[in-house]
């Protein structure tokens, strides 16, 4: 099921907001946990992902974070008991000539696998405005409609690439994002989500292969990691039940982690081991719940922001270069909003040319004294993917509620 329209894509979920469509493509289990990596444009707009195992189990499977410029996704599949893992290599040693298999789900033949060489290293090759690859590995095996998110691998089984595209007209040429690549971009899109849902205070480094280990490079003052005694300098051991040896093994730990719920941290610090146990906080969220409270109450909607991937798949879908939006979730009947015709689906892009893409943002525009001066406001949303415009006449917002 993939969403269909504008509505459909921001979160909607109206009988008209999706479309049922047959797709496929492959994806590598990169933690026994269930974490697999595929290509973004494998689960690009799509609402119900199903993966089929290796063992010919079919399961379901949810995705996690996507990185739309580099074409790669994380999802993880529901699966109580622990997957194999494919054995990783590096990238960084390869050489034109090389021998390399490709395997992957070609046409719907599952583990279909293609032999060549590495023809070239290093290419370019642009999709559209919102998509370019970079220094992709040029190959010579067969790559076909289902490949996309496959390994790429040596004549050792180790994975050294993710199978990503085949030159439409072109005989034996395919390309394949290098695994180094594809470790160091799937590891910040981890770190990126854990940020936004987690607060510890702690930040860490460490090397991008097994064995580089992770050490605490800081440490803020009053944090959760402070108060459990975390200390700059400190070298992760274990998160969790899960060793860690790089930066992805200390990511993809953290995904298990939840705000209010304990975290064990096993550290060595000096020559010694030490067992922590970090309660993450959730990120502070006031400005955002003053922003919702003051568009119930001056404009008569409910809303969410739309996930920036979201944004760049409606601008490409609509030729436009709009930078976020807030998804309307409900109409307050009687409302400013509710006279001018605005229904939950619709995605509002500005009000009086400022653009409303958080809601810790509408909070300050609502708050802007030309807005309190005027009689109208000018507004902007898309819907069905047609950009509309018109003018509402904001409520007051009760002095007690202002800063």
């Amino acid at each position: 099921m993939v969403r269909s329209t504008a509505a459909g894509m921001a979160g909607a979920t109206g009988p008209d907001s999706f479309k049922q469509v047959n797709g496929m493509g492959t994806g590598v289990v990169i933690d026994r946990r269930g974490y697999v990596i595929t290509n973004y444009h494998v689960v690009e707009d799509v609402e119900e992902i199903r993966v089929t195992l290796s063992n010919g189990e079919t399961t379901s499977a949810e995705l996690v974070a996507t990185r739309v410029r580099n074409d790669l996704a994380l999802i993880k599949v529901n699966v109580p008991e622990s997957l194999p893992t494919i054995p990783r290599g590096t990238s960084s040693d390869l050489m034109v000539g090389e021998s390399v298999i490709a395997i992957g789900n070609a046409f719907g033949y599952v583990h279909t696998s293609t032999q060549g060489i590495i023809s070239a290293l290093h290419r370019d090759v642009p999709v559209n405005e919102s998509q370019e690859y970079h220094d992709l590995i040029q190959i010579s095996a067969g790559i076909n409609p289902g490949n996309s998110g496959g390994p790429l691998l040596n004549i050792e089984g180790e994975m050294i690439g993710v199978n990503v595209a085949v030159r439409v007209g072109a005989q034996q040429i395919a390309f394949a994002i290098p695994i180094d690549q594809v470790v160091e971009i799937v590891t910040e899109m981890i770190e990126q989500h854990n940020e936004q849902r987690l607060l510890t205070g702690m930040r860490a480094t460490g090397g991008p292969r097994d064995g580089d280990g992770i050490t605490i490079a800081n440490v803020s003052a009053s944090s959760p990691a402070a108060r459990e005694g975390l200390k700059p300098g400190d070298r992760v051991v274990r998160v969790g039940s899960q060793p860690v040896d790089d930066r992805l093994d200390f990511a993809l730990a953290m995904l298990e982690a939840a705000p209010g719920r304990a975290m064990k941290i096993e550290v060595e610090r000096g020559g010694k081991h030490y067992d922590l146990a970090v309660t993450a906080q959730a990120p502070a969220g006031q400005t955002s719940k003053l922003g919702s409270q003051r568009a119930w109450t001056m404009i008569g909607v409910k809303a969410n922001t739309v996930p920036e991937t979201t944004m760049t798949r409606l601008n490409s879908r609509m030729r436009t270069k709009y930078r976020g939006g807030l998804l309307i979730t409900a109409v307050r009947p009687g409302s400013a909003a509710d006279q001018q015709g605005i229904v939950a689906g619709d995605v509002l892009l500005g009000i009086h040319g400022f653009e409303t893409t958080t809601l810790s943002g509408l909070a300050s525009i609502l708050e802007h004294p030309e807005l309190q001066r005027g009689p109208r406001a000018k507004f902007y949303l898309v819907r069905r993917e047609e950009t509309l415009f018109g003018y509402m006449r904001l409520a007051s917002m009760p002095t007690s509620n202002r800063r």
